[in-house]
């Protein structure tokens, strides 16, 4: 009866491993990979052990607040491009970029420590 119980612990781990790593992978591809991440977090979630769960709750949190920024961020650049016309809109662009990158570090660093904890059987 133990051995049922690792099992199930183990429940949706590959997946979660699977989503970590596209999510790593994803700024060389303009987050294309982090969309198929996302997309396997979601269904991979309802099978998973409660602590995977963790994993693919944190995962699809993770992808959202990146989209939302990444969605604002697109609307501030067109804005600054704008006012480029004016040329308050280079200071803003630059702005623009550099929360950018800080949010694409952000990203990034956390789904290394969301990898590093699932490889040690934390939760997310």
């Amino acid at each position: 009866m133990n051995n049922v119980y690792v099992a199930d612990e183990g429940a949706g781990r590959v997946a979660a491993l699977a989503v970590w790593a596209l999510y790593l992978l994803s700024i060389r591809s303009s987050g294309l990979l982090a969309l198929l991440g996302v997309i396997v977090a979601y269904v991979a979630r309802d099978g998973a052990s409660s602590w995977a769960r963790t994993h693919f709750d944190a995962q699809i949190a993770l992808w959202w607040t990146a989209a939302l920024w990444a969605v604002g961020l697109a609307v501030a650049g067109f804005i600054a491009l704008a006012l480029t016309l004016v040329l308050i809109g280079f200071p803003l662009l630059w702005l623009v970029w550099l929360i950018g990158a800080l949010v694409a570090i952000w990203f990034t660093v956390r789904s290394a420590i969301g990898l590093y904890r699932l490889l040690n059987r934390q939760d997310a």
